[in-house]
């Protein structure tokens, strides 16, 4: 993940909760990391200080906020909204089991969530974040949700939202943007660690 001589954005995702377990959409509900989500988060620790990261930033949520104290960066995290997760509305707490058992051809990326938000509304808030970053062009740390991230990914490379679809993000997973040649060549340089 190291040798680029341009900054690097590391993206964590939080650490297990019960919800992350059964497969539940979670967006604001705010629950928290189980006690294997929160050994993972520590475990995180030795792998994230190879780098010295300008700022450190995390989605409003206790268990992405959970998950960075426990990494070692609590002290000095910043609370950043538009890192939120996707806004599940009417889906919030459901299964993408329950879901298609109502609607057999609904996709979160494609369609939404009634009463929540778009690949669109999602897509509008990751580009705010990453005009954030390349203002500051330095490495960076995030801490945040599934969804989010995978937008974030999609955003950061020119992709439309909806093809966020395509990247997975495990919990306790590490990610890193970057570039390649330039900073006009933004690149994913490890995904789903």
């Amino acid at each position: 993940m190291s040798g680029s001589p341009f900054p690097q954005i590391t993206l964590v995702r939080h650490g297990e909760t019960d919800w992350s377990r059964s497969g539940r959409h979670t967006g604001r509900s705010d629950i928290p990391l189980t006690s294997a989500g929160e050994a993972a988060a520590r475990a995180l620790a030795p792998r994230l200080v190879s780098r010295v990261y300008a700022a450190v930033w995390s989605s409003p949520s206790s268990r992405a906020a959970m998950t960075c104290a426990l990494a070692g960066f609590g002290d000095r995290c910043t609370i950043k909204p538009d890192l939120a997760e996707w806004d599940y509305g009417a889906y919030e707490g459901r299964t993408t089991r329950e879901i298609l058992a109502e609607n057999p051809d609904w996709r979160l990326f494609r369609d939404g969530c009634p009463g929540g938000e778009a690949a669109a509304d999602v897509g509008a808030r990751a580009d705010r974040v990453i005009a954030a970053i390349r203002a500051l062009d330095a490495d960076l740390i995030l801490f945040s949700s599934a969804h989010v991230l995978r937008v974030l990914a999609a955003r950061w490379i020119g992709l439309k939202p909806e093809a966020a679809a395509l990247l997975v993000l495990g919990t306790a997973s590490v990610s890193v943007l970057g570039y390649e040649h330039n900073r006009s060549e933004p690149v994913l340089r490890a995904w789903n660690c």
